[in-house]
């Protein structure tokens, strides 16, 4: 799957890999950050609940391989490979 397209819209992160169009909601990229705070939670049993209302509002690029998200709880260290970002779709986001 070749990712073609990314669209923030009402804060949800929607991907278009041609035919196949995916949503992931901003509580869904929020909860399956990987930055190193997150991953410490994670490690410690607590894992990241990201309120339902939790609404990307800003994708910066990284190189060609990932993208920074903003999100509207004012996180923004998590950087998501666009690899981790169409596994999470293929889950079902």
């Amino acid at each position: 799957m070749n990712l073609e397209e990314v669209v923030i819209e009402r804060g949800a992160l929607t991907l278009s890999y041609g035919d196949h169009v995916a949503t992931l909601s901003g509580a869904r990229l929020r909860a399956a950050c990987r930055c190193a705070e997150c991953a410490a939670l994670a490690r410690r049993g607590t894992p990241v609940v990201a309120d339902d209302d939790v609404a990307v509002v800003d994708l910066a690029p990284v190189g060609a391989y990932a993208a920074q998200l903003r999100f509207s709880d004012g996180h923004e260290r998590g950087i998501y490979p666009w690899v981790y970002l169409g596994a999470l779709a293929r889950a079902g986001g």
